[in-house]
């Protein structure tokens, strides 16, 4: 699959970097847009320790989770059939896609059972409290945001972080204005700012605006706030479906 690359990426008022051709240096483009709101030691850790933090923890946390893993899939399996693993290319940072895990929540077949939504055609919506797909069990997983602990592995691959702006699908990415890729200069996350400001309940137009609020503030002291936030978030499900 091809990279999903912007024609062109803003990093400034007034200032526009070309970001046309696979040969540009994306490591300095994103150097360049994070220089431009990051001190030194912020720079350290969004460069650096952030990714090891990453995967530290994520490595732990598969390890102390595993049994909870292991019933869950156990659960899906019995209630729905295999797979258990949804998989879903999704676009990360430098526009380079990947492949998003996550616990099966839906039925396999998105036009099976009737449509009791009116005129809106379901295969074409985007998340909603009343998808009739989604199963009992798939409506927990969400509620809870279980379905997203598969992407652990996700962030020991490197491919994605704990927290920062969740990854779009490539067909999405596809209609970004230039400015909306600046998203794409940190490696996506579990969570990120949005989530904990509504989640589901927010216009999606208006998460990409606190997506570019998050790599502005990023720092050590900001992801543990989110962190902080989220479990919050996740104990009410508030904002989930």
């Amino acid at each position: 699959m091809s990279v999903v690359r912007p024609n062109n990426l803003h990093v400034g008022d007034g200032q526009v970097a070309s970001a046309t051709s696979a040969e540009t240096d994306d490591g300095w483009t994103r150097l360049l847009e994070l220089s431009r709101h990051h001190r030194a030691g912020r720079l350290v850790y969004t460069c650096v320790l952030k990714r090891w933090i990453d995967a530290i923890i994520s490595l732990l946390a598969l390890v102390v989770l595993s049994p909870l893993l292991v019933v869950i899939a156990l659960v899906i399996l019995h209630t729905m059939g295999a797979p258990v693993i949804f998989r879903q290319t999704r676009i990360g940072r430098d526009g380079q896609p990947f492949v998003v895990y996550k616990f099966r929540t839906m039925i396999p077949d998105r036009r099976r059972g009737p449509q009791q939504c009116g005129d809106v055609d379901r295969r074409k919506t985007h998340k909603s409290s009343w998808d009739p797909r989604v199963t009992l069990v798939g409506r927990i997983l969400r509620r809870t945001s279980l379905d997203e602990l598969p992407q652990l592995l996700n962030v020991v691959r490197g491919e994605m972080s704990l927290v920062g702006p969740r990854p779009e699908l490539p067909e999405i990415v596809a209609r970004y204005q230039p400015w909306q890729h600046r998203r794409h200069v940190v490696r996506p996350g579990l969570t990120g700012w949005w989530q904990v400001q509504g989640r589901s309940e927010r216009p999606m137009h208006e998460n990409t605006e606190l997506d570019l609020l998050y790599i502005q503030r990023l720092s050590p002291a900001f992801d543990l706030l989110i962190i902080a936030r989220t479990i919050r978030v996740v104990v009410f499900g508030s904002g989930a479906f």
